[in-house]
């Protein structure tokens, strides 16, 4: 029987777990999560929406969860600390087109953790299940939640967490690697992810220093994880689900991109900054994109120096274009 529910065919079963992307403040808009579903991700995540700011009508936290593709399920993340603000923004949200929410319950960082929302909610197992009972009940599409470890390594209630969220109707869950107190140092610890997918039925995505195919099949194996969430291993190198998908299902590395692919990639990217965000806005935001996909090269610094000084989104072009040029011409002497 064919269904169109997103989570459903997103575990559908295969050769290898589905690709996703995560999550990340200032880096997964819509072109950039576009992109990484052009290269192979099976699902992408919008950035983090503030509940109050999309109910307040904050401009910027609608586009957060503009459409990515018209071929894509757009997944929204929003976040707080209130249940009924919660409900408001998801719905909201599904109004616009959403098919999946997503909670988050695992932000670090401050000014989120301060508000009681990301992952403060962890300290605080009543509230994190209200919030998830309330958006389920609320929302006409699947709800999913993204949790650490625990507060800290004195308080890792991952495996509470995720009972609560399963017994709420959550349809699946991504856990990150580490406890708030970590941040994102240290490494993930992957052995307390599988923990917790022993101890639930819903599917479990695990995220954490993925950053190579091989370490993509390792982890998998090991843990058993329904999936694999990549975030920063994704930042300059959209290209990573490619290359892990094709790892997975054939244990063979995937053909490299070659300088010219490259290139049109970036410029593409680029461009689509531009149309999404305004030649302006998306300039400014572009410059930390072309950082990413420029580490590594040789002279990638004096370039990123010169594309942070250039006022004029055709200069950076011919930048580009000259740089690769000569990458080309070093590589053929």
């Amino acid at each position: 029987m064919q269904t169109n529910d997103p989570i459903t065919l997103l575990f559908a079963p295969r050769a290898r777990p589905p690709l996703i992307l995560a999550p990340m403040a200032g880096v997964t808009d819509a072109p950039f999560r576009a992109l990484a579903s052009r290269f192979g991700a099976d699902l992408t995540v919008s950035e983090m929406i503030a509940s109050q700011a999309l109910i307040r009508g904050v401009g910027k936290s609608f586009k957060l969860g503009e459409r990515a593709g018209p071929e894509s399920v757009l997944a929204v993340q929003i976040a707080g600390a209130d249940p009924a603000a919660m409900v408001q923004a998801a719905c909201m949200q599904v109004e616009r087109g959403a098919g999946i929410i997503d909670i988050n319950m695992g932000c670090p960082v401050k000014k989120i953790v301060g508000t009681g929302a990301g992952a403060a909610l962890l300290r605080d197992e009543v509230l994190a299940g209200r919030i998830m009972e309330s958006v389920v009940r609320a929302a006409a599409v699947p709800v999913t939640v993204k949790i650490r470890l625990g507060w800290d390594d004195q308080h890792r209630n991952g495996i509470a967490m995720a009972r609560i969220a399963e017994a709420a109707g959550i349809r699946a869950i991504t856990v990150h690697g580490r406890t708030r107190a970590q941040m994102y140092s240290g490494m993930a610890d992957w052995e307390a992810i599988a923990e917790i997918k022993s101890r639930v039925t819903i599917p479990v995505i695990g995220n954490g220093d993925v950053t190579t195919p091989e370490q993509a099949r390792e982890w998998w194996k090991k843990s058993g994880v329904d999936g694999i969430m990549i975030g920063r291993a994704a930042l300059g190198r959209p290209w990573i689900f490619r290359e892990i998908a094709h790892f997975l299902e054939t244990g063979q590395r995937a053909e490299p991109l070659t300088l010219a692919q490259r290139q049109a990639v970036i410029v593409e990217h680029f461009h689509a900054m531009m149309r999404h965000h305004g030649q302006r806005t998306g300039h400014l935001l572009a410059r930390k994109h072309l950082g990413w996909f420029t580490r590594g090269f040789p002279n990638g610094a004096a370039l990123r120096d010169q594309i942070n000084h250039t006022p004029h989104p055709e200069e950076v072009l011919v930048l580009l274009e000259r740089f690769f040029a000569g990458l080309v011409t070093e590589r053929a002497a």
